[in-house]
């Protein structure tokens, strides 16, 4: 099965005193591109993400984010001592410079100083991130999981449009087949009637070398390579969708080579009939192109 690299998948979870929310989302890429928005204290936890999505994913530009919030209500509170510390030590060095100077500063109060960030913690002071991380690292599968999940169904609904357009872009090669085949006996009068006109109005040309002048004409204007190389390329495009996995950048390839036979086709098509449906398998093709810039 193939996969899009269009995805979404969010999950929540919490552990007194931390409640938190998942986001990872997908959007089509060249390569892998990882983008994490983790908080930088959790030690090991972005390591570990773009391990499991790396071995998870081929393609797209993946963003995970991790929003984690810290319950304050009812929970203890209790002094940090370093924290407090390390601000009263600030506010001697700020008075000494302020007296150097001969400016008297408003006596600090005890409340200022609790409401000063990490002074007063929830929890009975500072935390072990361990068990937290521990817990986070365990609800990643589930939530990978569920990414995936949606870009397989994503995966296969593009894979039905793909299968679509090449029976789409099968019929018109036949037609064309039908139509480059209906055209060679006017292509081989038409080669008649110019070597004729030809010799009629040349004096001294050698006919030999006319003629094989007007054979390669009517080899250049012969379109059956591109037609066998077009269905070549239908059971090619059909193989790589029934094998499925990260087969985006071959798709991809494909493309091109289907749109560089339309192109050959409509220009030696010399035929209004086979130029239409030389146009017409072109905008088909520009259709799978689209498709196929979000397979995996």
């Amino acid at each position: 099965m193939i996969r899009s690299m269009t995805g979404f998948a969010s999950a929540r979870g919490e552990m007194a005193p931390f409640s938190w929310s998942w986001e990872l989302r997908s959007v089509n890429a060249k390569g892998l591109d990882l983008r994490l928005r983790v908080p930088d204290w959790l030690e090991g936890l972005e390591t570990a993400i773009r391990a499991d999505l790396g071995k998870a994913l081929g393609r797209g530009s993946v963003t995970l984010s991790l929003r984690l919030s810290r319950g304050e209500e009812g929970a203890a509170l209790a002094l940090n001592p370093a924290a407090l510390s390390a601000v009263l030590d600030a506010l001697s060095e700020v008075e000494d410079q302020a007296m150097t100077r001969g400016m008297t500063l408003a006596p600090s109060r005890a409340a200022d100083l609790l409401a000063l960030r990490g002074v007063l913690e929830a929890g009975g002071g500072s935390d072990d991130p361990a068990p937290l991380v521990k817990r986070l690292k365990a609800e990643l599968g589930p939530l990978i999981a569920a990414f995936l999940q949606m870009r397989e169904t994503e995966g296969a609904a593009l894979a039905e449009i793909l299968q679509g357009n090449l029976i789409r872009v099968a019929d018109l090669t036949a037609q064309a087949a039908a139509l480059a085949e209906a055209r060679k006996p006017l292509v081989a009068e038409t080669l008649r009637a110019n070597l004729a006109r030809v010799l009629d109005n040349t004096d001294g040309a050698d006919p030999d070398r006319v003629a094989q002048e007007l054979a390669m004409l009517a080899v250049k204007a012969d379109v059956t390579e591109e037609l066998d190389r077009l269905q070549a390329h239908i059971k090619a495009a059909r193989d790589l969708l029934a094998k499925g996995g990260a087969v985006g950048r071959k798709l991809d390839f494909l493309m091109q080579e289907f749109n560089r036979e339309a192109n050959t086709l409509c220009s030696k098509s010399q035929n209004a009939d086979l130029t239409g449906v030389g146009l017409e398998l072109k905008a088909v093709i520009d259709q799978m192109r689209e498709q196929v810039q979000n397979v995996e």
